[in-house]
């Protein structure tokens, strides 16, 4: 190949510089710049043992500078589902009986940013039921009511199986919306749009797969208008304050919403800011429950609490009435 001239390479470096800048004109003057900046991570994640074989997974929709247009769901260190950003939920099948597995979940981006972990949940899977082909009854008596404008409260009777019940699917229309454990017959719907119209069933599952016919529909109409919610906040919250060797605590002590079942994490939110988050560990609280925090030695000081729930879908409910305690 000849030997390019020193100067016919400045040329050709010249033309290159050129090149680009009028290809920045032509897009408006601008240069084109690439996202570097991930999503968010997938937050309110929830496991639920959908059958042996089966586990239904849950998360918040992520959030990012240029929008997710997707996520990645991983069992232990393996990727095993991508769905679309309209998505956040999906079953996961082909696991083990009786095996313990880990999820995790990942936001992706349109330049293929992604998003750290989400928080890591394990699940275990019920005991395989050997040559089972007998579906479970369908739950009886499926009722309900509105919950203000964006929740509805849904209970149902419970379903027998001659191997039991692992899941209770429900339904909004013909699309699966929430997935709870078989020992339970309640569940809190959220997300819902105000003044709408609405139709639940809910399925029974046994370990084996085996599906109910669907109970019958449940029709409701949520409230009109906007509300905080407050069918999701907690009830009778109070807040004082004590002084313990030197220093000031307060003391906090509140029903937890009706939710169809256990709530484990609360966040607790101190003069307008989020503070803590308050995880129950064992068996959580379900009639009341109780919290005392360090906040200082100075007497006279004042301080604004409120407290809201983690619902059992991963979405965060509605703040509790605001209280005003005063140190000493």
């Amino acid at each position: 190949m000849p030997r390019t001239p020193r100067l016919a390479g400045s040329l050709a470096l010249l033309t290159v510089v050129a090149g680009a800048a009028l290809g920045g004109c032509a897009r408006g003057g601008q240069d084109e710049r690439h996202d570097t900046t991930p999503p968010a991570a997938p937050r309110g994640l929830t496991v639920q043992a959908g059958s042996a074989t089966t586990a239904h997974v849950m998360w918040n929709q992520a959030t990012d500078d240029t929008g997710v247009t997707g996520y990645e769901v991983y069992r232990d260190a393996k990727k095993v589902k991508e769905v679309p950003s309209g998505k956040h939920m999906v079953d996961i099948v082909g696991l083990r009986p009786a095996t313990t597995y880990a999820f995790t979940v990942r936001a992706r981006d349109a330049d293929g940013n992604v998003s750290p972990d989400s928080r890591r949940l394990s699940v275990t899977t019920p005991a395989a039921a050997a040559a089972d082909h007998k579906p479970p009854t369908p739950p009886a008596r499926l009722r309900g009511r509105a919950e203000g404008s964006r929740s509805a409260m849904l209970t149902w009777d419970k379903s027998s199986d001659d191997r039991g019940v692992a899941s209770y699917e429900i339904y909004q229309g013909s699309s699966k919306i929430h997935s709870v454990g078989g020992g339970q017959t309640a569940t809190l719907v959220t997300g819902l749009r105000p003044g709408t119209h609405y139709t639940f069933t809910v399925k029974a599952r046994d370990a084996a797969d085996n599906f109910s016919d669907a109970g019958p529909k449940l029709r409701l109409t949520t409230a009109a208008g906007k509300d905080s919610g407050r069918g999701t906040a907690p009830t009778a919250f109070r807040a004082a304050t004590h002084r313990a060797d030197g220093a000031y605590y307060i003391d906090l002590s509140w029903r937890p919403p009706r939710t169809g079942g256990a709530v484990t994490e609360y966040q607790i939110r101190l003069d307008g800011r989020t503070a803590t988050s308050l995880v129950f560990g064992g068996t959580a609280p379900t009639d009341k429950a109780d919290h005392s925090f360090y906040i200082g030695r100075k007497a006279g000081e004042r301080h604004r609490i409120q407290v809201r729930p983690k619902l059992p879908d991963g979405t965060w409910g509605a703040y509790s009435p605001e209280r005003t305690v005063t140190t000493g």
